[in-house]
């Protein structure tokens, strides 16, 4: 789905309706002390939002205007730090060993593997989740079996797991360390 459509969904949906937090990130974030995290590609920011409510220092950008604005409002006095950024042109730079978490769940642009995974500090945890490509669908945003850990070669495996979301979705999911 490109950013306009985004745009139209996020318009189109109830300010008020919070979505829970992905459960994973939840799972790898709450035996971490808090620190700096990044989500990228955060929509409306429910991620973001329990991240910032447990502490953590939280930047967290997407495309999407409205989604920003949404998040915002709802981030009030929490101090969440958002930024409006087109991530498939460049619109944000993720600096070097800056973050102690990195999170881009149901989001797949191959290219921000690499600067992501050199955005965490030595020990950071980036936590991953992408639809799985199947027979029939555009799975052009969408992985291959097995192709989420290729990425992470050397690394520290957490979880990886490939199988039905709560919403019956067929994903890839891995959490993974970066080597010390």
């Amino acid at each position: 789905m490109d950013l306009a459509a985004w745009e139209q969904r996020y318009r189109a949906q109830e300010e008020t309706s919070e979505p829970s937090p992905n459960p994973l990130l939840v799972e790898a974030a709450s035996s971490l002390p808090p620190g700096r995290a990044l989500d990228l590609a955060c929509g409306t920011g429910r991620n973001a939002l329990w991240l910032a409510q447990h502490g953590w220092n939280v930047t967290a950008i997407d495309g999407s205007p409205t989604a920003i604005e949404i998040l915002r409002h709802r981030a009030a006095g929490l101090g969440v730090e958002t930024q409006i950024a087109d991530l498939e042109n460049g619109g944000f730079v993720i600096e070097p060993v800056t973050y102690d978490l990195i999170a881009v769940c149901y989001y797949l642009q191959r290219s921000l593997f690499e600067p992501s995974k050199l955005g965490l500090v030595p020990g950071g945890i980036m936590i991953a989740t992408a639809l799985l490509a199947e027979p029939g669908k555009d799975n052009s945003f969408r992985v291959e079996p097995g192709e989420l850990s290729r990425y992470f070669d050397g690394w520290e495996i957490l979880h990886d797991r490939e199988g039905r979301d709560p919403g019956e979705h067929k994903v890839a999911e891995i959490v993974v360390r970066k080597p010390i």
